[in-house]
């Protein structure tokens, strides 16, 4: 620990998905001492595991949820803003299938869309001759008009770890692979036990509030600080998943497909050379059980997209797929996909003291927004708590206009010569403006150290590993990148083997010292 342990701290938070670690972010800021815990890695499990969207969920409006939509979309331009490298506009293209929703129910649907979130820096929606028009190209002939609206792209486990490194730099202190073992309150204040995955320590921290952002673990949470009561279940555990295919068309827009199930799917251009195809919406027993896509969710997702595309989408197109589960809030919804996706903020107190925020629910988009309510809650608790300020705030390396990505993407290339032009635009969306200082000082490509497949380099692992907590060859590969998708088995376990010598290395110091 960096502090003493005698330091008691103003907020603790367990979990390190985008809510925990937007909360901790949020409190730091305000000026208020913040520890948080994750017991893996960040974004390991729900928040990497996402469509990669910012989005106001064009769906919601048949279920009526018309603030969640509001609100989601008014956020998707204050997110825009404030990290305009891993967050970029995207187009999306709904083809109208006749045989479901009308042709002008989807256009009122997506005028209310354009409209309720005080869009700004995003085009509306136009319609599309699905003939003519090259987004047509791919697609059955049977479809022949469409709508192109707006939403934006992000990518999800970056976010999560910015809003991390934003929180350390306001004062917060985050410990992954870091287990909240037990909690309880004495004397008005949370005492917090913790142990590390690393050598098995177990320590006691002292918080004036604790906020449970545990996600999918959020009740397993509450049994552990007894705070839970018997067979409750706050959270409806609804696994998504996704898969990846070599890419389905050259153009840069999204598809959007509605489904005869009265569901949709995505499909998403990723990581230039794939497309993403997905989610669903399965229930999940338990956290015991692992989070994997089934056979029958991959041959839901190949027969959904192929409804609408020419070319076949099999089990052998797939090249590799993620799941994760979403922690819904349980509000007795019949069916997964019928389930809310607003988030539902609870505290319970003492006598006034050692509040406990238990967060249920939420999704990606709405995370800035929920962290301000959370905030709000605990406002009461915490009279030294300062202004909100994350919503004209930029996250690590967005400092710069929306507008601004070719032209500083270009001069990353050109101050660092040595960078393809691949290789400085990847650099630069996964970065941003701390791009520079990752590659400080280097002139030549062999100033960067040992090079890896994929423009990866022993300088972004160092980089990774000491300023974003990396400490697999799974935390860079498939969360802090994706560029495990464009090696081979051997350039990975390459990756991996990195790792376990610099683990010897801390070994050997730590034995000396």
């Amino acid at each position: 620990m960096r502090k003493s342990l005698e330091t008691t701290y103003d907020v603790a938070v367990v979990g390190g998905g985008i809510n925990g670690c937007g909360i901790a972010r949020d409190s730091a800021g305000r000026g208020l001492s913040v520890a948080l815990f994750e017991k893996d890695d960040l974004a390991q499990a729900t928040s990497s595991s996402s469509t990669k969207l910012i989005h106001g969920g064009l769906r919601y409006l048949e279920h009526y949820e018309f603030r969640l939509v509001r609100e989601a979309l008014t956020e998707r331009e204050i997110l825009l803003k404030s990290a305009p490298h891993i967050i970029w506009p995207m187009r999306f293209v709904l083809p109208h299938h006749k045989e479901l929703r009308p042709a002008w129910l989807l256009r009122c649907g997506l005028f209310l869309y354009d409209h309720i979130g005080g869009r700004k820096l995003l085009p509306a929606t136009k319609t599309l001759d699905l003939r003519t028009n090259e987004c047509g190209k791919p697609l059955i002939n049977m479809f022949k008009k469409g709508f192109e609206y707006s939403d934006c792209w992000v990518d999800d486990a970056r976010l999560v770890a910015l809003n991390a490194l934003d929180a350390k730099g306001h004062g917060a202190d985050i410990y992954t692979q870091t287990r909240c073992t037990h909690a309880e309150r004495v004397d008005g204040i949370w005492h917090v036990t913790v142990k590390s995955n690393i050598d098995n320590s177990s320590r006691m921290i002292k918080a004036k509030a604790l906020v449970n952002a545990a996600g999918p673990w959020v009740d397993e949470l509450l049994g552990a600080i007894n705070e839970r009561k018997a067979d409750q279940k706050n959270v409806r555990l609804v696994r998504g998943s996704h898969v990846i295919v070599p890419k389905l068309y050259d153009h840069d827009r999204a598809y959007i497909f509605q489904n005869a199930d009265d569901r949709i799917i995505f499909a998403v251009p990723y990581e230039q050379d794939f497309t993403l195809l997905g989610t669903t919406d399965q229930e999940h027993d338990s956290m015991d059980t692992p989070v994997e896509i089934t056979e029958r969710e991959t041959q839901y997702i190949c027969d959904a997209a192929s409804v609408y595309f020419k070319k076949s989408i099999t089990r052998e197109s797939v090249v590799w797929t993620y799941s994760g589960v979403r922690p819904l809030f349980n509000d007795g919804a019949s069916e997964a996909k019928e389930a809310t996706r607003d988030y539902v903020l609870k505290v319970s107190d003492v006598e006034g003291k050692a509040p406990l925020l238990n967060i249920f629910g939420g999704k990606i988009t709405t995370y800035r927004h929920l962290a301000e309510d959370a905030l709000e809650k605990l406002a009461n608790y915490l009279p030294n708590m300062g202004k909100a300020w994350t919503s004209e705030a930029s996250l690590p390396g967005g400092e710069f206009g929306v507008s601004e990505v070719d032209q500083l993407t270009a001069k990353l290339q050109s101050d660092f010569p040595f960078l393809s032009e691949q290789w400085a635009t990847r650099l630069f969306k996964a970065y941003g403006m701390l791009a520079w200082r990752l590659l400080e000082g280097a002139k030549v490509k062999e100033d960067l150290g040992q090079s890896f497949a994929a423009t990866l380099t022993e300088t972004e692992l160092v980089y990774l590993q000491d300023v974003e907590w990396a400490t697999t060859s799974e935390d860079v590969l498939w969360r802090r990148t994706k560029l495990g998708l464009h090696m081979t088995e051997s350039e990975r376990t390459e990756v991996a083997d990195w790792f376990a010598q610099q683990s010897e290395v801390s070994k050997v110091v730590s034995n000396v010292g």
